[in-house]
């Protein structure tokens, strides 16, 4: 197995609209590389919904004595997500030793292929997740998403600060949710993070259609690409 590159997406902040950015991402990268998901978001999944694999179960296999879950495939891109795993109507009621042993597990058990980008849909917070993910798995960086609003800003502020502690390189963040005719003020950071693109909130995209890429997926996608080329 070899993954060229590993990227989390991450927002201390929960609801604005992680999961589908890093679902969008990966489906503007799949026709010419190969990309995978791993969704660490153990308490709230989602990617297993938006790729609708919610009645698929990885296959297990065995390699030298060990048991592996295959990834899911869906729309060319490789899934692994506790989604999958366990009931879709059930929670995981877990402490952060067992949510940490989960992300660890999911990780090291799935029997990815060779990837040329593996993205990582982080959980909303900044706690054991993080710390687990940052010790873990050699991240090659984080994009933040954040939407422009105090709240959001607030929180993606203390990302940026928990992501700095653990020398993690921040690429960049992305300002979504942005309504076109609006007065808000556009979102800025006093810090040396550059913005990747503003994405406007569009039906389509939060309907997971790309048939017509807009240009704000456009210029994320051609962002990854000088990721993964670097």
């Amino acid at each position: 197995m070899s993954i060229k590159k590993i990227i989390a997406l991450a927002s201390a902040k929960g609801g604005v609209g992680k999961s589908t950015l890093t679902a969008l991402s990966a489906l503007s990268l799949c026709k010419h590389y190969k990309v995978g998901i791993l969704d660490a978001d153990i308490y709230g999944p989602n990617q297993h919904i938006l790729f609708d694999i919610e009645n698929i179960k990885p296959e297990i296999i065995s390699k030298n004595s060990k048991k592996f879950f295959k990834p899911i495939s869906s729309k060319g891109i490789e899934i692994a997500s506790m989604g999958s795993i366990i009931d879709s109507d059930k929670a995981a009621i877990w402490r952060g030793p067992m949510l940490s042993g989960a992300i660890k597990q999911l990780m090291t058990t799935t029997d990815w292929s060779d990837l040329d980008i593996l993205f990582i849909d982080m959980p909303p917070g900044t706690g054991d997740a993080y710390l687990t993910v940052c010790a873990e798995i050699d991240l090659d960086g984080v994009i933040l998403v954040s939407t422009p609003n105090i709240l959001s800003k607030t929180d993606t502020i203390k990302s940026i600060n928990t992501f700095n502690k653990l020398d993690v390189p921040i690429i960049g963040y992305i300002e979504n949710m942005t309504l076109p005719l609006s007065d808000d003020t556009k979102l800025t950071f006093d810090r040396n993070i550059p913005k990747i693109t503003t994405i406007n909130f569009n039906e389509s995209i939060y309907n997971m259609t790309l048939n017509d890429i807009s240009d704000e997926i456009q210029t994320l996608k051609e962002s990854l690409e000088k990721i993964i080329n670097a």
